[in-house]
């Protein structure tokens, strides 16, 4: 073999150890993240606002007798799908959980710990992120499924059951599913370069939720600017917004799904670029 053919080699074998290291690392940190996210003081908040839809729901089936059937509940969930879970429950979960990851740490005189240990800055950022799509992801799909249960069948156990079995139920709680995951893909990525960009992340998650919620004022081309257009455009049941509202077409899902993740993949470089030259000064926060 040559000497530049073992060259070539040793650097492969290099950077597969490299990347095999990164993988052990990221597995660590990700380990010791989820027991913070799901067993810290922090995660109660968290816990309170998953059960708020929950409680709601419970409440209404009780005073609510029945009255209408199970095909009228399909825009019944998506309106309410749409205000109560993904535009308060998971766009504010995610502000917490994802805020937290690095201004938790500083807050808690923390971050230190893993800036000093043998730990490549991006490998933290991907440990962190995981992390926090995990938790936001197991909570919120499980409030999006408890939710659906619990309008379709506290009154209409057998029509329901029709409506799961053979007709598009389950293709309704698929779409549900996929639109609350995309959202915690694409909400946690910005919230997690909130916590690391700005010292006060209540602002900017302020200015983000407005603009989300005037999204159907806005002309066309404004609305695309926003993670909630893409995930509108996969509803199932498609939602009146109102006389006001500036209309504009839907994007198809081969394009919304794509679109948002190569999004988050940029901000997640933007917060592994940004993380690169952060120092830790507590003083000053």
């Amino acid at each position: 073999m040559s000497a530049n053919a073992e060259t070539v080699q040793s650097r492969i074998e290099i950077k597969d150890a490299s990347f095999s290291l990164w993988l052990r690392q990221v597995g660590a940190i990700l380990r010791l993240e989820l027991k913070k996210n799901f067993f810290s003081r922090r995660s109660v908040l968290v816990y309170l606002l998953a059960l708020m839809p929950i409680g709601l729901l419970t409440l209404v089936e009780i005073i609510n007798p029945p009255g209408r059937t199970s095909q009228q509940f399909l825009s019944i969930y998506s309106i309410f799908y749409n205000a109560m879970i993904l535009r308060t429950v998971v766009f504010f979960g995610c502000a917490w959980i994802f805020m937290n990851l690095f201004r938790g740490e500083i807050v808690d005189r923390s971050l230190h710990y893993y800036f000093l240990s043998a730990v490549r800055r991006e490998v933290l950022v991907a440990g962190k992120y995981i992390s926090g799509l995990l938790t936001s992801i197991v909570l919120f799909t499980t409030v999006t499924v408890v939710c659906m249960l619990l309008v379709f069948f506290s009154h209409y156990y057998a029509e329901s059951s029709r409506l799961f079995l053979d007709g598009p139920g389950m293709n309704h709680l698929f779409w549900y599913l996929t639109i609350t995951v995309l959202a915690c893909i694409g909400y946690g990525a910005f919230f997690l370069v909130v916590g690391l960009f700005f010292r006060n992340p209540i602002i900017p998650a302020l200015v983000l939720y407005g603009w989300e919620w005037i999204n159907f004022l806005l002309p066309p081309l404004l609305k695309k600017i926003s993670v909630i257009h893409y995930l509108n455009s996969l509803v199932p049941v498609p939602l009146s917004e109102g006389p006001f509202a500036v209309v504009a077409e839907p994007t198809p899902a081969w394009i919304s799904i794509p679109g948002l993740i190569i999004v988050t993949a940029l901000v997640l470089f933007a917060a592994g670029t940004r993380i690169r030259r952060m120092e830790v000064r507590y003083g000053s926060d």
